[in-house]
This record gives C-alpha cells, structure tokens and sequence, in this order.
C-alpha cells in the first residue's frame, strides 16, 4: 500500500503551482489550474481560487477541490472538499486540506488504490479522521483509521503510521501468511522487513508452530556495484531438545570484464530437516564451495571446490563423486584457424578427491584436439579429428577394476580420432520446408583389456555408458573423465526434419552405434553389446500455438521391442494448458537396479475467470503404484490484492521424516 500513495499534497501541488503567472490557466509546461475565478496576489506570492477548482499536472494526475488557496512555492496551502487521483485507481478524499511548511493535514480522509477496480465497489478502501503527512521524516499519520473492504468494515485502528510513497524502501512489519501440515500443526509466519538501505535489505520470519517449537528464518540480500550477495536460512530448536537448522548462501563477484568469482555454503544438520520443515527442493546431496572463472578472447580457465554433505540414505548408485573435490581447475584454448576453418584445442583438467575412508585421488589430465571441417561438393560436410590426451593419477587406498585399495602412480596414454561425414538435403516449398540429413562417423581409439581402465564405478567421477540419441556422435560414449572409451567404434543415423512459415516444425531421428572392437563387459540395460548396439531416435512435434510434444526412445536391436522412453507434452495455451511427462526403461534380469523404472510427471492449469486460476501437478510411481507427491493451488489475482490456497502432498518416509500435507493461505496487496 505505501508505494501506492506519493507525498501527494507537496509534491502535486508544489508542480501544479510552481512559476505561476497571476490569472494564467495554462502555466509551466502542460500543468493547468481550472476554476470559476483564479486570483494571484502578487505580493504575497499567494493563489486563491474561488468554486470548483481542478488542476492536472504534467504526468496527468488530477486534484479537485473547492475555495482553495496556497503559496506560489506550495508551503501553504487550504482547500475543502479534496478529490485527488494519483493514478489509474489510486484515489484520496478529504473534506478539508490544509498545509504549513512540511506538515500537511487532511481531515475525513479516504484512500484507496482500488478506486474503479470492481463495479460493485471498492475492494479496499481505508478511512480516517485525520490523515497527517510530515515531508521532512516522510511519514504518514492515520488517526482513528478503518478498514473497509467492499464497504464493510473489517479493521478498526486507533493510530497508524506508515512511510509516504515517495520512500523506496522502510523496515517494517510484512503481510503474515498461514500453513498447516499433519506433522507440524498449524503454522504462521510473521515477516520482518529490514532495510538498510537501497542496495541492502533483509527478512526475517517468526514461525510458530503449534506442534513444534518456533522456527526462526532469515534472508539477507545484499547488492555491490559488481557483486551480489543472498543467504538464508533457519533455526529451531524442536521438542526433543536437538537444534535443527540449514543455511544456503551464494555469491557471485566480478572482478573486472573477464573475471568472477562465485561462492556456495549450503549446509544442514541432519538428512530430514529439509523436508521436515518445507525447505527441501529434491536436491540428492548439498553443494558448498567456491569458483573462480577467468576468460579470454580464446580460451579461459575455471577453478572450483566442492564439498558435498549427503541428504540420501545411499548413493551407490549415483553419479556423484565419492568424496569432496579440493580443488578442480580447467582450462581451454582454443586457437583461430590454422588454415580454412581448421582449427585446435588444448585443455587441462586437474583434479583432487578427497574421498571418505581415509581415500584420495589427484590426477592431471592434459589434451590437445585439431578440428577440420569442409563443406564440399554437393553439400556434403566432412570432419576430421585428432586428439591426444594423457592422464597422470596418484591413488591412495583406492578400489581399483584389478586392485584394490591401491596406493601409488597410475598413468595412460589415449589417443583417438574420428572422421564424420553428413549431407543435408533440403526441399523448400511454398509453405513447407523439409530437410533429411544423413550422417555418420567413425571413431578410432587405443584398445584396452577393460573400459574403466583405473577406478571402479563406486570410486570414479563416471555412471557408466547409457545409450541415447545424445550419445552418438560423442567422443567419449562414458560420462566423465575417469571412464574412457576405448576400441573403433562407428555411429550412424537419419535425421528429418520439417518447418513451416507459420512456425509449425517436426523432426524425427533414428541411429544406432557398432562396436568394431571386442567390448569388455558392459551392463546390459546400457544398450550397448559386442557389436551392434540397440537403436535410439527422438521424435518432436509443435504446431507453434498450443501443441508440443518431444519424445526419445530406445529399441532392441533384434526384436525392436522398447527398451526406453522418456516423454514430455503440452496442450494448451499459456492460461490454459495440460501436460505431461513419462519415462520407462526396462531392467534386465541381470542388471544391477533388478526393477524397471516407471515414473509419471504431469499437471494441468485452467484459468477459470479473468483473475481466478487453478493448477495441479503431481509425479506418480507406476512401478509401485503409488504418488511420489502431489500439490495444487487455487489463485486469484485482482488488480490490487492477491489471494492463495494451496496443499501440497509428499509421500517420502525416512528417519524421523513421515509424508507431510500441507495446507497454506496467503493474501497480499498489489502496490
């Protein structure tokens, strides 16, 4: 509400007055004054009107009222019967104004920045008998105040005071909201704003809780000319006696053009509280650390430390590193053409683990790629590449794939290479245009015994090879550093597409890869095997308005059965749209995770009225058939206050931490 109003009786009629001429209607630029007689006392510099008196100043803001007088500098001023509108719905009425100086006073006062919004009357409106406004401390006074929405009185007040609009920001008392939830009970959160000043401000939130103990948040913003600064957190200590708490922070600082500097502290103490207390967002594992980059017109450099705190109860298998990282620095160059559009690439990696149970693991990693690409005749497109890369590692009491617990030096030399080979063909039309593109490369590495060459999976920075239309063409078919592809192996596929004027598109791909070397061991629900592995494509749908579908997939190389999907769509428009989001694959007898994995994603927003909405969303576990979690929410938005209600459903059990349903209401005014 404060930045509704501005310090409306000096500043409109210090512009609506100032430099006027005695008698002139039209003054300083396009101001006007309108009345049934105008006088201008040239000695006292004073301006009387007589009657109905309206006066517009530049920006089109309007004052009415009767019999008025004031000042040519707007340091006196008299009127009756005020009617002032600041904006589009902002409206104040007064019997009486009067000013001396910087203390202005309206007497039976009404504000609103609601005036016209609904036909039926105001939504809120507040009344006073005496409204005060002091310019030098820039403060309003409300004497006796009451609120009134639609024209019944809801809030009686004997005094109240706020900052005049003219104030960006003051420290106060925020709109509280309300939640309920069957582990915590009902739950109230009374904010606190503190400004510090414009570039420095911070919130903190008192929380009650009738099934817990208060719970204390924080949130600190802070600006520099070329940083930036945010952290929040909370603190309770819970009936049992144990503080529970967490506290993220990020930064980001930038020295210079070419330059920054990021910092991470995301901590919590215990694997629960996230959840418990509604601050949880499904992160597997907190991140904390810092990050320098520094780039170039080639190239550029990035160092980085991480120091991981799991919130899952295992993550055998994840792809996360086992351990904290102190540090990773990496570095590219990148030269300009040597000749034609050939070009090279030299990068460092080096990395340090430390891992837990007493295990570490340093290594250097440095590579140097040239890449020639042509376009010939015909349009067909060929690209030729080599690359030499080799890593020094230094392992202690390190699981090894033929040793373990290993400490010492490790070394390797991979070289590769590929040529690849593609020719878009084109077909424009009148409305549509299709292209099919026909593709094809062939990578040559050193052959080794086994693919994960040092470390074990549990002990790599790598998950292991997946198949999918995002794997072919690649370099490396594993992801990371650690697991290295190794042997000659050929990617090829078929890629249409098509596109209309009217923003219509379509695109369909299919490929596969085959292993021209003897592949060690490889997980059968990778989709890789000795030589030809299963076929993997992606199909795209968007009629450019209300349809968008994307869909990749996996087949079985001999019988063509699906092996994996994962699925996203949406119908609708942006007010009024359903969606979804599937994934399956399946897992085979012999594979490590046993079960297939089922899961569906999907909501649905309907925009009921102009200002009334509703929206669903939930994941759902067919595998188990039951909910993950499940939320809606029913919104209304009017152009000055705002309303919520929404529940929000989680199903996960561990540790102290049971499912919880949760119920909020939220209301607040649009300023």
């Amino acid at each position: 509400m404060k930045k509704c109003i501005i310090n409306f009786w000096l500043v409109f009629l210090y512009c609506a007055t100032a430099n006027a001429l005695p008698g002139a209607v039209n003054i300083d630029e396009p101001k006007t004054i309108v009345a049934d007689k105008i006088e201008y006392d040239i000695h006292s510099a004073e301006i009387k009107t007589v009657g109905k008196t309206t006066i517009t100043n530049q920006s089109g803001q309007t004052l009415k009222l009767t019999d008025s007088s004031f000042s040519n500098r707007g340091t006196k001023i008299d009127g009756k019967d005020v009617e002032l509108w600041l904006g589009d719905h902002v409206y104040i009425s007064a019997e009486s104004v009067s000013r001396d100086n910087d203390i202005t006073v309206a007497k039976h006062a009404v504000f609103t920045a609601c005036d016209g919004c609904d036909s039926f009357g105001n939504a809120w409106e507040i009344s006073a008998s005496k409204i005060k406004h002091n310019s030098t401390k820039r403060d309003l006074y409300f004497y006796n105040p009451v609120l009134w929405v639609y024209e019944l009185p809801v809030f009686w007040f004997p005094y109240y005071s706020m900052p005049d609009p003219g104030v960006k920001y003051r420290s106060g008392l925020l709109i509280p909201d309300f939640s309920s939830t069957n582990n915590m009970g009902t739950q109230i959160n009374i904010p606190l704003y503190l400004n510090f000043s414009d570039y420095h401000d911070a919130t903190v939130t008192l929380s009650y809780l009738t099934a817990e103990n208060p719970l204390i948040q924080v949130e600190h913003r802070l600006n520099g000319e070329h940083s930036e600064y945010r952290t929040r957190g909370s603190f309770t200590q819970n009936r049992n006696g144990e503080n529970r708490w967490h506290i993220f922070n990020n930064d980001v600082i930038e020295f210079g053009e070419y330059t920054r500097m990021k910092v991470a502290l995301e901590r919590v103490s215990d694997k629960t509280y996230l959840q418990k207390y509604g601050f949880y967002d499904d992160q597997p594992y907190l991140d904390s650390g810092a990050e320098i980059e520094l780039f170039g017109q080639s190239g550029y450099i990035v160092a980085d430390t991480h120091i991981f705190q799991e919130l899952r109860d295992s993550n055998s298998n994840e792809a996360t590193v086992n351990g904290n990282i102190l540090p990773n620095i990496r570095g590219v160059f990148q030269t300009s053409p040597i000749f034609q559009e050939t070009y090279a690439t030299f990068a460092s990696d080096i990395l340090a683990v430390d891992g837990h149970d007493n295990t570490s693991m340093q290594r250097v990693i440095g590579d140097a790629r040239i890449v020639s690409p042509w376009t010939l005749w015909g349009g067909n497109r060929f690209t030729l590449s080599l690359d030499a890369r080799y890593d020094v590692y230094n392992f202690r009491n390190y699981d090894l794939t033929d040793t373990p617990e290993y400490t010492g030096m490790k070394n390797r030399f991979l070289p590769s290479g590929y040529a690849e080979w593609s020719l878009p063909l084109f077909r424009p039309g009148k409305n549509w245009t299709h292209i099919i593109e026909p593709r094809a490369r062939i990578t040559v590495m050193r052959h080794t015994e086994t693919q994960e060459l040092f470390a074990t999976r549990e002990s790599s920075d790598s998950a292991g090879a997946l198949l999918s239309d995002t794997t072919l063409f690649s370099n490396n078919r594993f992801a990371g550093y650690d697991l290295w592809e190794n042997g000659t192996f050929a990617d090829y596929g078929v890629r249409w597409a098509t596109f209309s004027n009217d923003g219509e598109s379509a695109e369909v791909f299919l490929g596969q890869s085959y292993d021209l070397s003897a592949r060690a061991k490889t997980d059968p629900n990778s989709g890789f095997h000795k030589d030809a592995s299963d076929y993997v494509g992606r199909v795209s749908l968007d009629n450019g308005s209300w349809l968008g579908l994307n869909s990749r997939f996996r087949l079985d190389r001999d019988s063509l059965a699906l092996r994996h999907i994962e699925t996203d769509g949406r119908i609708g428009t942006s007010h009024n749209y359903i969606y979804v989001g599937h994934i399956w694959s399946e897992q085979l007898d012999e594979a490590f995770l046993g079960q297939d994995i089922n899961e569906t994603a999907g909501g649905i927003r309907i925009q009921l009225t102009e200002r009334l909405s509703f929206n669903f969303d939930a994941i759902y576990n067919n595998t188990y058939n039951q909910f993950q979690r499940h939320s809606g929410r029913l919104y209304y938005k009017h152009p000055c206050y705002f309303l919520s209600l929404g529940y929000h459903r989680d199903y996960a059990i561990r540790d102290d931490y049971t499912g919880n349903t949760t119920f909020q209401f939220r209301f607040g005014l649009d300023y």
